[in-house]
């Protein structure tokens, strides 16, 4: 069987980030999102569940929900239900000596929301969200992509 060829998502943004260390990356990510007003409010730890869960090995890899607490706090008051699309997940993997950052659109994850109320604040996250990317990419000398 074929090696199974990653490609970046067209629901998220994505940094590789060749060459720096893993958890060098995380702490880019972390400084570039509080640096937009988020917090870190979960961790998956994907690496260690499928060690536990099902005793198999995988590489570093782990899902962040990220949060901005005033904007979550105003889409929240907008919509209540819309907390089935929060927190912000970002990713954070191993991959060919580096590292890669993902973090899904809040513009494509609100697609299904079709609200008219929250389209100004999702834009105001995505853009958020994007200017993080952006400055995780820049500061490992690679190009975020959209």
């Amino acid at each position: 069987m074929g090696q199974v060829v990653q490609r970046d998502p067209a629901y998220g943004y994505t940094a590789h980030l060749g060459g720096v260390p893993f958890d060098e990356a995380r702490t880019r990510v972390t400084d570039a999102l509080k640096a937009q007003g988020f917090g870190i409010l979960t961790e998956i730890d994907v690496k260690a569940t499928m060690k536990a869960k099902l005793n198999k090995d995988f590489r570093r890899y782990v899902i962040l929900g990220a949060c901005n607490p005033e904007l979550a706090h105003l889409a929240l008051e907008t919509e209540l239900a819309v907390g089935l699309l929060l927190p912000c997940n970002v990713c954070i993997w191993e991959e060919d000596g580096g590292t890669v950052v993902s973090i899904a659109k809040p513009t494509a994850m609100f697609e299904i929301v079709r609200s008219e109320t929250l389209q100004p604040l999702v834009g105001e996250v995505d853009q958020r969200l994007r200017h993080a990317i952006e400055h995780i990419g820049a500061r490992a000398g690679t190009e975020a992509l959209k």
